[in-house]
């Protein structure tokens, strides 16, 4: 198997109009260490608050709980580390962990497919005897027409929404698959992690891609905004129901009332 060294590092700074008297950051932002990747190191620095306590979640995410210092009106949360990725075509293997596979055929707010899901796929109905053809050809569906294009959506976006809009980013790309999917009785999970991009190490922002539970493969992965099937040029990182479950940070604040972040990511061999 071929197999490749990535060297990540990805900072987000948060900047508050005023200082903070209490926030709580939760971070999933360690890559899993299992299906064809090895975590070599990372590491996870935090000015301007402190990790409480870490845990895996039920999507066996890795999660850091973080409290900023009160009265900063700074913050900057930097990951780096290395991953050892190899190429397994897109195949991650059997389903682990304690939620139920039927679990993952249940629609959520952000991938409830509605008229606009429904128009979208057509006709398209999932041969059993040809599960992962159907699947392809859905993700060919939904690049065909929904054009890659930033600062239409946003992170509250749903997959109705975006087909509505008719122009997106690969996190609508990735719900839209998720309800499409689900709709025709195929198990599927959002994925948010990180793409080696040729001739580009400077990024503004982490991607997001796709598994769906085929067997006897299991999850299969499929990278909708680039028509790829997952490589040694990804890593993994969490996953979950939709985007909500594997948002690389969430949180909540109080004291402030407005923030402004920036965010900075190399991923480079």
């Amino acid at each position: 198997m071929t197999t490749k060294r990535l060297s990540i590092s990805h900072s987000t700074h948060y900047r508050f109009d005023r200082p903070v008297t209490y926030a709580l950051q939760r971070l999933k932002l360690r890559p899993k260490d299992n299906a064809g990747q090895t975590v070599i190191d990372w590491r996870i620095d935090i000015d301007g608050g402190k990790i409480q306590s870490a845990c895996e979640d039920a999507h066996l995410n890795h999660v850091a709980l973080v409290s900023v210092d009160s009265g900063v009106t700074e913050v900057t949360i930097k990951c780096t580390g290395t991953v050892e990725t190899g190429n397994g075509d897109g195949i991650i293997g059997k389903h682990r962990g304690s939620i139920p596979l039927w679990c993952f055929l249940k629609p959520t707010r952000l991938t409830t497919a509605g008229k606009a899901v429904s128009k979208m796929i057509g006709s398209l109905k999932i041969d059993p005897a040809n599960v992962l053809g159907g699947l392809h050809t859905l993700s060919d569906i939904i690049r065909e027409q929904l054009p890659y294009a930033e600062g239409y959506t946003n992170a509250n976006s749903t997959a109705e929404q975006a087909v509505s809009v008719g122009k997106g980013v690969c996190q609508d790309h990735a719900h839209i698959f998720l309800a499409a999917a689900r709709h025709l009785g195929v198990p599927a999970r959002y994925v948010s992690g990180y793409l080696l991009m040729e001739g580009i190490i400077e990024q503004t922002a982490s991607h997001a891609w796709v598994e769906a539970h085929v067997e006897p493969l299991g999850w299969v992965g499929f990278d909708v905004s680039n028509g790829y099937s997952p490589d040694q040029r990804y890593i993994r990182v969490a996953t979950g129901f939709d985007y909500s479950d594997a948002a690389p940070i969430t949180g909540l604040s109080f004291g402030a009332n407005d923030e402004s972040m920036v965010v900075s990511l190399r991923v480079e061999q």
